[in-house]
């Protein structure tokens, strides 16, 4: 195998990223985007993350 270098804190912070999103996909209402409004769709994203963040 191959040993390949790569920065942790990078990494760290691309997996709370991909953390983020897979929770996001628990909200049926972001995932299917039944916003058709960029405002609205933005505005649910962020109650989502808020409430996640609460969590």
């Amino acid at each position: 195998k191959i040993q390949y270098n790569y920065d942790r804190a990078i990494y760290k912070q691309r997996n709370v990223i991909e953390r983020m999103f897979c929770r996001f996909k628990d909200w049926r209402r972001i995932a299917t985007r039944f916003d058709r409004n960029v405002r609205n769709f933005i505005g649910a994203v962020s109650l989502a993350a808020a409430v996640i963040w609460w969590l």
